[in-house]
């Protein structure tokens, strides 16, 4: 029962990570008015899908760091109720924040499940060096890296459009407004009672304004370009997130003997697009709508450097978190724009800063009960 329990507290914590984390590859796409949510979200999935099958071939070294190898006794390692209190503590924790909207990270929520249940299990003899190498820094650096490299980008991309004569253009809405004609006492007009049409100017917020690039770079219309790119950086960010993540999750399958990495590997990208398709939009609206308005420009900027940074971190075994270099870099975009959200901002960390804590918290109490059960 404890190996069934196991699948399926694992299965949890990836449909958990789907819901929080699907759509922040394809925020910019919805942020930027560049698609709809229906669309930026089926074409996160299809990607995500993608990145978690490859992770099969090519990021064989973050399965094992996550099954916690190193950071306690290879004993421990083996036993299903210290990879069923992990699962757990990470997957509520994630579910939690994805109920009021907050975009945390799954790898953060994992670090602390290793962190609260390795320390009931083994006490001191938790490896903390580890765990501040190989784990806490890479994710307190990833947003600081992909806030600055975001900007510096950001700013070259933006005199690269100047020089290739590429303009802005913002486009309002000019048209004929049909209202009644009114009398003095703000009544129709009884000898007319007629409604006539005049021309109207509407004028919104700013961030509703449709912006666009007029002009062609290397032949091609920059708008168009411009939005290609975009959709592909977008599925690359999504794509990198199903190689950095899937793995984490498969980790904890590997107690499991009679199921093979390739097929947990399976399992969790099925759990982990059902997630994304039925719960994604309320974190997705935090993170394309609420750090900072965008555009298209903007918008595929901080999806490159995001796929970048995780790409080249899944290669490398780094578990970097997807929603950290996600909002630095969209953060990094606004503070280049100077409109950026402070106070969205704000929550956003605080809810990072609190992941780590109640994960731990409530996986020692699930190994604690698990072992004394035992």
């Amino acid at each position: 029962m404890i190996f069934v329990l196991l699948f399926v507290v694992a299965c949890f914590l990836a449909y958990s990570n789907g819901a929080n984390d699907n759509f922040k590859g394809v925020a910019t796409l919805f942020g930027s008015g560049t698609t709809n949510y229906s669309r930026a979200i089926n074409w996160a999935t299809l990607t995500t899908f993608l990145g978690s099958v490859t992770a099969i071939f090519l990021a064989s070294s973050l399965v094992k760091n996550f099954s916690g190898k190193g950071l306690v006794p290879d004993a421990l390692i083996q036993t299903p109720e210290f990879a069923v209190s992990i699962a757990l503590g990470a997957g509520i924790t994630v579910f939690l924040a994805t109920k009021i909207g907050m975009p945390i990270s799954t790898t953060h929520s994992l670090v602390g499940g290793l962190f609260g249940s390795g320390i009931v299990a083994v006490g001191s003899t938790f490896n903390f060096s580890l765990l501040g190498s190989t784990f806490i820094m890479p994710l307190i650096l990833s947003p600081l890296m992909a806030a600055i490299a975001s900007i510096v980008v950001y700013l070259l991309f933006r005199r690269l459009r100047v020089f290739f004569g590429v303009n802005k253009q913002i486009c309002i809405c000019i048209g004929q407004e049909y209202v009644p004609i009114v009398n003095n006492l703000n009544k129709v007009n009884p000898v007319s009672n007629s409604i006539t049409s005049y021309k109207s100017i509407n004028i919104d917020k700013e961030q509703k304004c449709i912006e666009r690039y007029q002009g062609a770079f290397l032949g091609l219309n920059a708008q168009k370009l411009l939005d290609a790119a975009h959709f592909l950086s977008a599925g690359v960010v999504s794509f990198a997130r199903g190689l950095n993540d899937t793995p984490k999750l498969v980790g904890l399958l590997i107690v499991i003997n009679t199921l093979s990495i390739e097929w947990g590997m399976v399992a969790v990208a099925l759990a982990m697009a059902i997630g994304g398709l039925l719960n994604a939009k309320k974190v997705g609206e935090t993170v394309s709508k609420k750090i900072t308005p965008m555009n298209h420009g903007q918008g595929f900027t901080a999806n490159l450097i995001t796929g970048l940074l995780v790409t080249t971190a899944s290669i490398h075994g780094l578990p970097v978190s997807t929603t950290h270099v996600s909002v630095g870099s969209i953060f990094g975009i606004g503070s280049v724009t100077k409109k950026s959200d402070i106070k969205v901002v704000r929550n956003i960390v605080l809810s990072w800063i609190l992941t780590l804590p109640i994960a731990a918290l409530i996986s020692a109490i699930v190994y604690f009960l698990l072992s004394s059960a035992v």
